[in-house]
C-alpha cells in the first residue's frame, strides 16, 4: 500500500494515480478511469476530477493507495 500525503483539502483521482506513479500523464489517467479499470472506496469511478479526501482508498492494478492528511 502506497500513501499520498494531501497539501491542501482533497486531491482530484487523475492527480492522485499521477503522483503515485501509477500512471504517466494525464490522458492516462483519463482514460484509466473512463474505461472502469480505478476504484475509490471498493467501488467503480469513472469521474476523473472525483475529489479525495484524508482516507480515502484507490484501487488499480492490483496497486492500493491510501489517502491521507
Amino acid at each position: 500500500m502506497q500513501n499520498i500525503k494531501l497539501r491542501d483539502e482533497f486531491i482530484k483521482l487523475g492527480q492522485a494515480l499521477k503522483a503515485a506513479g501509477l500512471v504517466e500523464s494525464g490522458v492516462d489517467a483519463k482514460y484509466a478511469v473512463q474505461d472502469g479499470l480505478v476504484k475509490v472506496n471498493g467501488s467503480v469511478e469513472i469521474q476523473r476530477g472525483k475529489k479525495l479526501y484524508d482516507g480515502d482508498e484507490i484501487e488499480f492494478e492490483g496497486n492500493i493507495i491510501k489517502i491521507t492528511k
